[in-house]
Order: C-alpha cells, then structure tokens, then sequence
C-alpha cells in the first residue's frame, strides 16, 4: 500500500508539473511550508489612556476624575451622573478593569468637589486629546483641578515623550491646552524653572 501512495503522489506533481509548469509547483510548495510554519505570534500593545478610560466607562459609566499609570496598571476614578465615586483599576496588558473602592455617597464639599467634575464642558477624554494636540506624546496621568484662589478650573495633563515628561494645561470651559513645564531628568522638578 506504501508504494501506491507514492505513485499517487509522484503522478500528481508531474500532473502540476506539467498543467501549471515549475510556479505551480513553487506556489505548492510556499503554501505547505506555511501549513507546516508556526504561527507568528501577535505584536502585544499596552492599554493606552484612552483606552484605559473607554474600559473603566464601560463598567462604571459616569465621567473620568482623575487617571494615572503606575507601573502595570491604570487607576481611574470616575464619578458617575449622580455623584456616586468609584476607583478603578485597569491592567495595562489585558484591559480587565477592577473595582478597587465604590462609595453610596456623593460629594457635597463647598467647592462643588464632584458636581464640578460632572458639569464640566470639557471631558477628560477631550482634555487629552487637546493635550496631545499641543504637546506630542503618550498621555500618563490626567487630574481635575479647580483654583481655588480665582476660580478657574482646568484638566492637568502629563505627557511623556521620550525621557521627557510635560504638563499640559487644559481649561475645562474653553477646552485650550496650555503646556506648563516639563521635567527631563525625572526629578520631579520643572525645567522650566
């Protein structure tokens, strides 16, 4: 039974051979190598900040406080249209997001505290954007801040580009992005300064 394989086998390249002559055979040949060939894994690309953000909405929707990456993984506070606050954790390489502390209560402060936040014309996800227009990089921590001394409120945006990391500020009414310093050699310092 062996050898009649072979001649089944033998008479069928010949029957290449000669019907598509030697590309056929080539093209026979490519394609039972890449059956054979293992498969190239896929190149992993870490959860970006907006992606972070779009994940830990997903599960808690609301509006983004505050976000900041520490090493492997996004923490998110969103604070959701009734003021309720959650903390969230987002890991940089599945995406899986985790709930870490979820208050009943929302924040009554006299500055406003998250109704502020909520109201705001400007998003985090917009500051962000804004952000990077004026200053190119990868976002690593986004933060509400209000003045309290005149009353202005913005977004603090951290761009980091390279060894170099840069404050941006955004204006949470205007939406216009301000760069505000940046630190090269990860003191913590402005350079600017």
């Amino acid at each position: 039974m062996h050898r009649k394989h072979k001649a089944y086998v033998c008479t069928a390249a010949a029957v290449v051979l000669l019907a598509g002559g030697p590309a056929a055979a080539a093209a026979a040949h490519t394609a039972d190598a890449a059956r054979t060939a293992p498969a190239a894994a896929p190149a992993r690309a870490d959860v970006d900040a907006a992606a972070a953000v779009a994940a830990a909405l997903k599960k808690y929707p609301g509006v983004v406080e505050s976000l900041d990456k520490d090493g492997a993984v996004w923490h998110v506070d969103v604070i959701a249209k009734n003021g309720k606050h959650a903390e969230l954790t987002v890991d940089t390489r599945s995406g899986k997001v985790f709930t870490e502390n979820a208050d009943n209560t929302d924040d009554n402060s006299d500055d406003g505290g998250n109704k502020a936040v909520v109201a705001a014309k400007v998003t985090a996800q917009q500051a962000m954007k804004a952000a990077v227009a004026a200053h190119a990089g990868q976002v690593t921590s986004v933060e509400w801040d209000d003045d309290d001394d005149n009353g202005s409120r913005y977004w603090n945006v951290e761009i980091k580009s390279g060894d170099k990391t840069t404050n941006v500020h955004v204006d949470a009414t205007s939406g216009k992005a301000t760069v505000s310093g940046s630190d090269s050699d990860g003191d913590g310092n402005d350079d600017n300064n």
